[in-house]
């Protein structure tokens, strides 16, 4: 089942529920999907990649949304927006904890040879696609920067 089918069938349930939080995640997440498909260049079918990369857009929209509204002292849009972040959520993978990650790290250093900083850039695009969905690039790059320097 596609992602774009799972969503579909959680609205549905989502109405029948009268879920209003999750019902409005799950369509932003559909519109996202959609407009990423009619794109100038886009093919109907989306790879996982592309996927992973517009929930994980979404995830990090809502949070610091809820971070702003939180500072203004709006703490009830702050949780309608948490709430939203993590039904979203729901739809990527489980997230690598920090120790697992910088053992993946690990392995791409000694796989690409890097040794020095100069060296960032290679180990980040070969993390960047291995951890895709599993792991936020600025905890990836804070433990690349840690293990090259």
């Amino acid at each position: 089942m596609s992602l774009i089918q799972k969503i579909d069938a959680d609205i549905k349930k989502a109405m029948l529920a009268k879920e209003k939080d999750k019902l409005e995640a799950l369509r932003a997440v559909k519109n996202a999907i959609l407009v990423q498909r009619t794109e100038k260049g886009a093919s109907e079918k989306m790879d996982e990649q592309t996927e992973l990369k517009i929930l994980q857009k979404l995830v990090k929209q809502r949070k610091e949304s809820a971070e702003i509204y939180h500072e203004k002292g709006r703490t009830e849009m702050a949780e309608q927006e948490m709430q939203q972040a993590d039904v979203i959520q729901q739809y990527l993978p489980e997230q690598m904890s920090e120790d697992q990650i910088k053992e993946k790290i690990k392995q791409i250093v000694d796989q690409t040879g890097a040794s020095t900083m100069k060296d960032m850039g290679k180990v980040m695009g070969v993390a960047s696609k291995q951890l895709a969905g599993k792991a936020d690039n600025k905890i990836i790059s804070k433990i690349v920067k840690e293990i090259l320097s």
